[in-house]
């Protein structure tokens, strides 16, 4: 997969639940649950449950930093 499938897919979601996992460092997990609000070129940003916003980068995804998880 490259980064304009992953920019598409993610585009295609937006509005819709999903489910985010972050891979930190020193193999420490970040679960995260919110909807895709906005997109950009070079990232895309989540509205978590609590309210709260967060960005992640495309290349995250490319990189398997983070694994999204769209519910249906």
């Amino acid at each position: 997969m490259n980064l304009q499938k992953i920019r598409n897919k993610i585009n295609s979601q937006i509005g819709k639940d999903v489910n985010i996992v972050f891979n930190g460092s020193r193999n420490k997990k970040e679960y995260y649950e919110g909807k895709i609000v906005e997109t950009y070129n070079y990232i895309f940003i989540v509205k978590l449950n609590n309210l709260e916003k967060k960005s992640f980068s495309y290349s995250d995804v490319l990189t398997s930093t983070i694994r999204l998880r769209f519910d249906k």
